[in-house]
């Protein structure tokens, strides 16, 4: 696996691989949900970091021998984020609607803008994300609050996940900190599933079909694409745009599934957008030459 390409750089590659990294999620999230009727979450989510790191594993080859004390700290710690947050979230859906579940699990890193907001505008960007997510959010006479508090678990792991995600695409020039990490979380997880699910496995050895097919949709195509987006814009650009996701779902549901959206929906996912864009464009023209020769003006170093 090579090194990403160093042409697409800076904050306007970021929406073409945010939206890619939220259609290949949220297509995840459906197939799982689907069999849970057959395997239950945790077993799910153990498949999930095990197939992704064994698949990224094979086509990186890390070199062990190179990785510093200090690389290792990232990974590891990256690697249990993964493997509480899959795990978290996995349980969420079984509890909760696909929709209510990401909304949540969004708080995390929005969150997580605003507290690194510098910025007046930088907190009224962000406030103006989570205003819009949580429009989205229906609110359900019977939600379970097991699945509320599961999915602020995700939330928090969400947002640390993306804190290092950031830290360990800085620490590895290449893909080594991701299959490592993924490596720890499975070595992590995977007792657990067998313990909670492995009968279930080893009776209905299809559903490894249905666990690789989620690893390659729900974590190694996103967890990629993060990493790829967080080497161009900072944390705070990131938080915003993964807003963007429940946004994108409820258009896919309207073009797909014909599902009608109401004047609330319509308008967080308007909030939502228009958070996202006004990030790109403010990350776009602070990263933007001054002229011809390369160099950037005193405005292009100040902070977003």
């Amino acid at each position: 696996m090579k090194t990403p390409s160093p042409t697409l750089q800076g904050a306007a590659a970021a929406p073409a691989l945010m939206l890619a990294q939220i259609i290949s999620l949220q297509a995840g999230s459906a197939v799982a949900k689907e069999a849970y009727a057959v395997i239950g979450p945790t077993a799910l989510a153990g498949m999930r970091l095990v197939f992704s790191a064994a698949v990224l594993w094979v086509l990186v080859r890390p070199r062990l021998r190179g990785v510093t004390a200090r690389q290792w700290r990232a990974a590891i710690s990256l690697g249990l984020v993964f493997a509480a947050m899959n795990l978290a979230y996995f349980q969420a859906i079984s509890r909760l609607p696909i929709g209510v579940a990401a909304t949540l699990e969004l708080l995390g890193p929005l969150a997580l803008s605003i507290v690194l907001s510098r910025r007046l505008e930088h907190l009224a960007v962000a406030l103006v994300a989570l205003a819009g997510v949580l429009l989205l959010t229906t609110p359900g006479a019977s939600l379970p609050t097991a699945g509320i508090l599961l999915g602020g678990a995700a939330a928090l792991c969400r947002a640390g996940y993306v804190v290092l995600s950031r830290r360990v695409g800085q620490l590895f020039s290449d893909w080594t900190g991701l299959a490592l990490a993924l490596a720890c979380g499975a070595c992590v997880l995977a007792p657990v599933a067998t313990v909670a699910d492995g009968d279930v496995v080893a009776a209905h050895p299809a559903v490894l079909g249905t666990g690789l097919l989620v690893a390659l949709l729900s974590s190694l195509i996103p967890y990629s694409l993060d990493m790829t987006v967080l080497r161009r814009i900072d944390t705070r650009a990131f938080g915003v745009l993964l807003a963007l996701s429940p946004a994108v779902g409820a258009g896919v549901g309207y073009v797909l599934l014909h599902e009608q959206l109401t004047a609330r929906q319509l308008c967080a996912m308007a909030l939502v957008v228009l958070a996202g864009a006004w990030s790109v464009r403010r990350a776009t023209r602070n990263r933007a030459p001054a002229d011809g020769s390369g160099t950037r003006t005193a405005r292009s170093h100040r902070p977003m």
